[in-house]
């Protein structure tokens, strides 16, 4: 890629911002049912924040009504079915990032089409036209390549991705990423969605997911301006005339800077909440738990029995990994199986564990 840019002391402030933050939450052992609550409300707003970016006129509490409780609103059809392909979509970049699938062409264009059409769709085409992009009085505010040179460009950038890891942190690919998606422009529609589903997915996956409690979103709807103004970092707006081999340094900064802000958001909260609802008893019971462990305990804050299918579906798992897993809990102590029967063969807490998701 063309693209140049420098690590300003400015970025660097903010990288220090986010390695911080990032290494508080890994410490702080949350409870699970405040983590079940965070977890879900990061969906919901990044679900809200992202599609209201795009135009949707859903509320922030009627997202949560489409989502929850499969709400219906008469006159926004569309802004309900955009809300709900969202959120799928959200779900299913969770269970590639933890099950750690390669991040490529292929699967962001399943994204996209889960984006337009659900879980079923079948994988979206790169576009064949060119797709200007025009203000409300129809000046051109956008020209991105055409058509002919998206896939060598898309190739381009996963390829990049993939070379970067290790080379440049996590923040900073996903920022690079996010701008060229953009740039690039490779579908007719849905490319902001897309582009900031791609970034949640590289933040995930490189271990900037912070529980999946944050939704880096929100940030940019609360300037929209700011945002869009952004992305623009060069005054020409033909992608062939300065736009390929732009500095962007000053869209790193931006980004970053969005980063750093909902990071520290999120470790507010939990400065806020976490702390007082856990006592030394709790603690002891929570340290010896992984992640994965402890996502999973997140589970009986809704129900009383697991299966290994929903183990699977929340961590990303073949049924058999799954089956592992719950094998190793049982053996050390925190889960029992309720149900024996190999069809039918369920778990539940061990006693002593009830009490953290009360």
């Amino acid at each position: 890629m063309g693209y140049c840019f420098e690590l300003t002391p400015t970025i660097v402030r903010h990288l220090q911002v986010i390695e911080r933050v990032r290494e508080t939450v890994r410490l702080t052992i949350i409870p699970p049912a405040l983590v079940e609550h965070l977890r879900f409300q990061a969906l919901i707003r990044s679900t809200h924040y992202s599609t209201k970016i795009e135009g949707n006129r859903l509320t922030l509490k009627e997202t949560e009504a489409v989502v929850r409780g499969g709400r219906q609103y008469p006159g926004r059809e569309r802004d309900v079915l955009e809300v709900k392909h969202y959120y799928d979509a959200l779900q299913q970049v969770e269970a590639w990032a933890e099950a750690e699938w390669e991040i490529n062409e292929e699967r962001v264009r399943k994204l996209h089409a889960i984006l337009y059409s659900g879980k079923q769709a079948k994988s979206t085409s790169y576009r064949d036209g060119q797709n200007v992009i025009r203000d409300g009085t129809g000046g051109i505010v956008y020209m991105p390549p055409e058509a002919a040179d998206v896939p060598s460009l898309m190739q381009e950038l996963f390829t990049w991705i993939h070379d970067a890891s290790g080379e440049l942190p996590v923040p900073v690919i996903a920022g690079v990423a996010h701008y060229q998606f953009e740039t690039i422009h490779p579908f007719y529609d849905g490319n902001g969605r897309a582009g900031r589903m791609l970034t949640t997915w590289i933040l995930h996956q490189g271990g900037y997911d912070l529980g999946k409690l944050y939704a880096l979103e929100e940030f940019y709807a609360d300037d929209l301006r700011g945002y869009y103004n952004a992305l623009v970092t060069h005054p020409h707006h033909n992608y062939y005339f300065g736009r390929h081999e732009a500095d962007i340094t000053s869209w790193l900064e931006y980004f970053l800077e969005g980063m750093a802000v909902s990071f520290e958001r999120l470790a507010e909260t939990i400065r806020e909440q976490a702390q007082d609802n856990l006592d030394q008893a709790d603690l002891a019971l929570l340290r010896p738990l992984d992640h994965r462990a402890r996502r999973v305990l997140g589970l009986f804050v809704t129900r009383e029995l697991i299966r290994s299918s929903d183990v699977a579906n929340l961590l990303g798992l073949s049924m058999r990994q799954a089956r592992d897993l719950l094998a190793q809990w049982v053996d050390q102590g925190w889960l029992e199986i309720a149900d024996p029967a190999k069809r039918s063969r369920s778990y539940r807490l061990h006693d002593a564990y009830r009490k953290l998701v009360t």
